[in-house]
């Protein structure tokens, strides 16, 4: 996860968080974190990076509307994150 940005880990947990929400989901929520507007050209282009990075699956709900899935490394990741995170809250 270390070359993620932190808006990328952002959408990791929450998508993390959530059963396959679609792209609108994740921007609602992420929104609801940062107290501000997120747009489509940083939201999209970030979504994308996470799953050429196949820590997240991109599928097809309908022609206009995709979801997100956490991937079996981006579990990984995240399971790592949160134990490197904890040994300093220890």
């Amino acid at each position: 996860m270390d070359d993620l940005t932190g808006f990328q880990r952002d959408l990791l947990y929450v998508i993390a968080g959530a059963d396959e929400p679609s792209g609108q989901e994740v921007k609602d929520e992420i929104e609801t974190y940062y107290n501000s507007e997120i747009n489509h050209g940083r939201l999209y282009p970030n979504l994308d990076t996470l799953v050429n990075k196949e820590l997240v699956e991109k599928g097809q709900l309908d022609r206009r509307t995709n979801y997100y899935a956490l991937g079996d490394q981006g579990l990984d990741q995240i399971k790592d994150r949160r134990s490197w995170e904890q040994q300093y809250l220890e």
